[in-house]
Parts: structure tokens; C-alpha cells; sequence
């Protein structure tokens, strides 16, 4: 007996059709019958009339930072120095004293992604000399307590960099052994000062551990491309082509020459614009 027919559906805004579930899987779309739902009424356990709306596969967050989120709480008045390295201090100075833990908070903040339909999420979970695994431990408490309706990747992440403080390279060892997915980096020359050593390390714990690496790099310009031109270098070396994400890579939207029209910049361009082969690094 069929688990579950979702009746007269548009896929993708298509024709009408029937959507057979079974095992949880996608097992046979058929054409809406003429004679409606009684035809399914012997064949399958539950039966649900969609009425003709539009159905789509579930939505995908590779984006979220559920242990720094605030979703849900009193608002409160920023006291931080500006710019990014001000909200990255301030987010560190006030984390503890939230009014939920980051249990509590990555928790309801996953639960409201998933009510909106995002069920395949990325969230980055800061590790560091101030918060040690002490957040990382929090949105794997999250995951857990979703694992039936979400799918959920944890990138270690370096938030204040990776050489600013002592040990910082063996929390995020025990981070990717405690649980978290992919190993995470951060603008290695505006932070660290000290890019090499910085995406070593990154690399270094991505071949150790055999998990894929997801790199913000907020740093715009020539310094930008100089930083995704060292990236690319360690993608190639490593095969890990397919395997690395740059978010943010604001430097694509710096105008240069090189990323404009693939003259400066060779490596960039062919591994960042439509003429990608399969397998390219990933941007977002």
C-alpha cells in the first residue's frame, strides 16, 4: 500500500498531477485522475487534496549563523564600535548575558526557518578562545532537536580570526571532532594579518578531518582577489574542486579589470564566472 498521495498539485507551476510518496521518497508522479480522489482512496494510507496550488521542493538556507541569533528577543540598543570588527566584539561581549541560551535561541531560530520551509540549512558556529565549543555545542543541541524535519551542516567557524589568540587551531580540531561538518575561515589578511598561515590552517584541518570548507571573505578590491587567488591555489593543490564555499566574496563586485573581463586576473575568472567547469569552487 502506497504511504501517501498529495492529489492535484502543480510542480514547478506545471500540469496538474498526483505526487505518489512512498518511503518518504518521490516514488511516481502520475496525471491528476478524472475521477478524483476516490481512485487513490484503496491504494494509499493518507490522501491529501492539494487543491491545485503550486508545490516546490523544499526551500535551502546555506547561510545562517544560528548561534549569534537574536530572532525573538527584547531589542536592544547596540553598543558596539563600528564596523564589522565592532558588531564581532559586540556580539562576543553580550552573547552570554542574552535573554535565551544559544540553545535556545539557535533552536527557535531553526524552528521559524523551518515553519518557513527551509529544511536543508548551513549555520556557522563561532569558535574561539572567549566561547571555546560552548556555541558550537548549543546548535548541535539545535540540529539534534530537528533531526526528524531538517537537514543541518555546522561549519566550524573562526569568527575572530584563527592566529589573533592562543589555541585557537586546536578548538577548531575538537570543534570538527565534536560534530561540525565543514572547517570555516575568515578575511585572512584583514584579521589574521597573515593569510598563508591563516588558509594553512583552514586546509590543513579540512585534509586532516576530509570535510569541505566554507570561507567568508568580506575583503573588497585587489586585497580580495590577492586572498581568492591564494584560496584557488590550495583548491587545486588539494582536488578540492567542488568542495569550498566563499560567501560574501565581495571582491567580484570590485569593477577590476581582472574579474570584469578575465584580463589581471586569470584564476579568478575561471573559476568564478559561467564558464565554470563542473566541480568549480563555489561562490555565494
Amino acid at each position: 500500500m502506497t504511504d501517501l498521495v498529495i492529489g492535484n498539485v502543480h510542480p514547478w507551476g506545471g500540469q496538474p498531477v498526483d505526487l505518489v510518496i512512498e518511503d518518504g521518497v518521490v516514488a511516481k508522479v502520475s496525471e491528476v485522475s478524472a475521477t478524483g480522489p476516490a481512485d487513490h482512496a484503496t491504494t494509499a494510507r493518507t490522501y491529501l487534496d492539494g487543491g491545485g496550488r503550486l508545490i516546490l521542493p523544499a526551500l535551502s538556507d546555506v547561510h545562517l549563523h544560528l548561534d549569534s541569533s537574536c530572532l525573538g528577543l527584547p531589542v536592544r540598543p547596540y553598543t558596539g564600535g563600528p564596523g564589522r570588527w565592532g558588531r564581532i566584539m559586540n556580539d562576543r561581549e553580550h552573547w552570554r548575558s542574552a535573554e535565551r541560551t544559544v540553545t535556545e535561541r539557535a533552536s527557535f531560530t531553526l524552528a521559524v526557518a523551518v515553519a518557513n520551509g527551509a529544511t536543508r540549512i548551513r549555520t556557522h558556529a563561532q569558535v574561539d578562545a572567549d566561547s571555546g565549543l560552548d556555541k558550537l555545542e548549543g546548535v548541535l543541541a539545535a540540529r539534534e532537536r530537528y533531526a526528524e524535519v531538517a537537514d543541518v551542516q555546522i561549519v566550524a567557524f573562526p569568527q575572530v580570526g584563527i592566529l589573533r589568540e592562543p589555541g585557537v587551531v586546536d578548538l577548531l580540531d575538537a570543534a570538527l571532532r565534536a560534530g561540525a561538518d565543514l572547517i570555516g575561515g575568515i578575511d585572512p589578511c584583514e584579521i589574521d594579518r597573515d593569510p598563508v598561515r591563516h588558509l594553512d590552517a583552514v586546509f590543513l584541518l579540512a585534509e586532516r578531518h576530509q570535510v569541505d570548507v566554507d570561507i567568508h571573505l568580506h575583503e573588497a578590491g585587489e586585497l580580495g582577489l590577492f586572498t581568492l587567488s591564494l584560496i584557488l591555489e590550495r583548491v587545486e593543490a588539494l582536488g578540492m574542486q567542488g568542495r569550498v564555499t566563499i560567501s560574501h566574496a565581495r571582491c567580484l563586485a570590485s569593477r577590476l579589470p581582472g574579474v570584469a573581463r578575465g584580463g589581471r586576473h586569470p584564476g579568478v575568472w575561471r573559476v568564478c564566472t559561467s564558464d565554470t567547469p563542473p566541480g568549480g569552487a563555489g561562490v555565494e
